[in-house]
């Protein structure tokens, strides 16, 4: 379980989070939300090791993750899906996979079937250009890589975005899979209300860096949910 405790975050004299605390727990889906420029993506950054947080405390499963590192942040089990992908547009699909080996052991360095299972167009697709691919299938690519470590949280930022409307489909159910096997905790940036909704078992709703509203699905009203993302 991902414990994320009064988490405050600048870029340079600006603050952009102000003492987030939020919950992600295996086998579910939080959901962040909100508005462009809250601090969703900040947030995620912080999380992955990808930005440094002020003040405040991560830990997993019980173990403090003092500032980490992206790398040391992977190794412990955080997998990050960023906006824009981060695919290598030179390289293969299988290569763009491999570089998610980065932090396994060389004996773990293979490619699981079940990446496959989950996403077949990439098996068809092994040694094509991951620039040549269609955002969707690029959006396939970059969560399939994150599922290499194989993570313990995954996070997603904004992973319908730009994607066609049949690929927006199936990674919902890839999130719905995932979020069964009740393995991974999942934390969830999505801008589309009814496909966040729909996924979500938690909800955590920011505006101007702060949360507005933090509850379980069972207790959340849609409308007021919706009226607190959309200030």
């Amino acid at each position: 379980m991902l414990t994320v405790s009064d988490l405050t975050l600048h870029y340079g004299q600006s603050q952009i989070l102000y003492g987030v605390s939020l919950v992600a727990k295996p086998g579910e889906v939080t959901a962040v939300m909100g508005t462009n420029g809250v601090g969703k993506t900040s947030l995620l950054k912080a999380i992955s090791g990808r930005h440094p947080y002020t003040d405040g405390t991560l830990t997993l499963d019980g173990t403090p993750l003092s500032h980490p590192t992206a790398f040391q942040a992977a190794r412990a089990g955080i997998a990050y899906v960023p906006q824009g992908r981060e695919v290598f547009p030179l390289m293969s699909v299988e290569e763009n996979l491999e570089a998610g080996f980065a932090c396994l052991p060389k004996d773990k360095h293979t490619i699981p079937d079940k990446v496959f299972d989950l996403f077949p167009v990439l098996k068809d697709m092994k040694a094509r250009r991951g620039g040549d691919l269609s955002g969707g299938q690029q959006q396939q690519l970059a969560i399939a890589r994150a599922l290499l470590t194989p993570p313990r949280v995954l996070l997603l930022d904004e992973p319908t975005e730009g994607i066609q409307p049949n690929i927006f489909k199936q990674i919902g159910r890839v999130i719905e899979q995932l979020r069964d096997e009740g393995e991974i905790a999942i934390v969830l940036v999505e801008q589309y209300f009814d496909f966040a909704f729909n996924l979500a078992d938690r909800f955590v709703a920011l505006a101007r860096g702060e949360v507005l509203l933090n509850s379980e699905k069972s207790t959340t009203d849609r409308e007021e949910l919706l009226a607190k993302v959309s200030i």
